[in-house]
């Protein structure tokens, strides 16, 4: 029997993905779980809903609550946070890469690394030389990398997965999604969405 599985949605520009990316792992091997990791661009999403930046922006004081919350919450999980400006960033090209990055055995930690960068270290996600330097920093040479992220194949690959996220009901992030099509949004739903999936199988 195949072990459960877990899809979990992410944008780079997303702030409570933070957190989520940086914790997922060891809950995902205690229970058993199988991630799939699934980077996807919300921008266009949020464009479908009628807005044209982060809904934390649109609304000042779920912004502020937002910021404060992620301070509490990165506290508690022993992250180091400081905030990105501007906010959101882009992070397209870094999608791009990470998806090259998931189709061999570097992905989850280039992943890991964009978020530290951008939500630990105060680094510009979408400079092609920030992601280059993240790249060197895990081991990979960066020149074939990002040459292939910015080919069609990927760009295609990528609109897909959006599209994709969008047709299964992915309105924010982070989100998991279950083998059976069960979605649970926000960090703070990773335990039951983990729980949920090995119930599943």
């Amino acid at each position: 029997m195949a072990a459960p599985a877990l899809d979990f949605w992410f944008d780079f520009a997303s702030t409570y993905s933070y957190p989520a990316c940086m914790r997922i792992g060891p809950p995902a091997d205690q229970a058993g779980v199988v991630l799939r990791w699934r980077p996807f661009l919300l921008g266009p999403i949020f464009k479908a809903q009628g807005f044209d930046t982060s809904p934390f922006n649109l609304h000042p004081d779920k912004g502020r609550y937002m910021w404060r919350d992620l301070e509490r919450l990165t506290g508690d999980l022993g992250l180091a946070f400081r905030r990105p400006h501007p906010f959101p960033q882009p992070s397209l090209l870094a999608t791009r890469v990470a998806m090259v990055g998931l189709a061999a055995d570097w992905g989850a930690a280039f992943c890991r690394e964009v978020f530290r960068a951008q939500f630990a270290r105060g680094m510009q996600i979408g400079d092609a030389a920030v992601v280059g330097e993240i790249l060197r920093e895990i081991g990979v040479a960066p020149d074939p990398v990002l040459a292939r992220a910015g080919g069609e194949v990927v760009k295609d690959l990528l609109r897909a997965r959006t599209q994709e996220a969008r047709s299964i009901g992915v309105f924010g992030a982070p989100t998991f999604v279950t083998t059976g099509g069960e979605v649970f949004w926000g960090n703070d739903r990773l335990e039951q969405a983990l729980a949920w999936a090995a119930r599943e199988n």
